[in-house]
């Protein structure tokens, strides 16, 4: 899906409609912020906001994620469309997230592994260091590799606002976490809570 497009369509729709970015986010329950967001190609409105969005611009959830009025010849076909890219994010998503898990366990074992070695394998004190300093590289480089895949598989469900969004790298790495969820400021709401990790939509 085309997030400019869909953006650009609706503020046409608000502007037609003769609605500010803040008279459509009160309609909403919603920050003029996450509206702005919508419009600048930033970001696709939440699931849980798609039909009061369409309800207030006066289309339908297949016309909001075609990014343009379509005509009744084609709405089949864009619809069918619409629930492929669907699909297919969400199997990127999984995808992601599985990547994530592998990289996250061979990690752990090369670094376990290294550090046996420099602690029972008779060696100069040179190259035991070496070997230590090796391993660390390895957990910071798989870490780091882990924590880029999986801040792109899906996204994070603020438990204030429920507004779904993806984590700076920054606050991702920073953020307090259990196994599902990590605490996270909503940059919807500002509010900072334990929001769920959420591979689909």
């Amino acid at each position: 899906m085309n997030q400019i497009q869909i953006g650009r369509f609706i503020a046409g729709r608000r502007k037609a409609k003769k609605l500010t970015q803040k008279q459509l986010a009160d309609i909403l329950l919603i920050s003029d912020r996450t509206v702005s967001k919508w419009e600048c190609g930033k970001g696709l409105p939440e699931v849980s906001l798609m039909l009061p969005l369409c309800d207030a611009l006066n289309i339908t959830v297949n016309v909001l994620l075609s990014g343009e009025i379509v005509s009744e010849a084609e709405y089949q076909k864009k619809a069918e469309e619409n629930m492929m890219n669907l699909m297919k994010e969400n199997a990127e998503n999984k995808k992601r997230m599985a990547l994530s898990v592998i990289c996250g366990i061979i990690t752990i074992i090369a670094v376990c592994s290294l550090i046996v070695i420099a602690a029972y394998i008779d060696m100069p004190t040179t190259a035991r260091i070496a070997v230590i300093i090796f391993a660390v590289v390895t957990a910071v480089l798989g870490i780091w590799a882990a924590a880029q895949l999986e801040v792109k598989a899906g996204y994070y469900e603020c438990p204030n606002c429920k507004a779904l969004f993806v984590p700076t790298m920054g606050e991702y790495v920073k953020g307090y976490h259990t196994l599902t969820k990590r605490k996270l400021t909503c940059p919807e709401c500002g509010k900072r809570g334990m929001c769920k990790h959420r591979i689909v939509r």
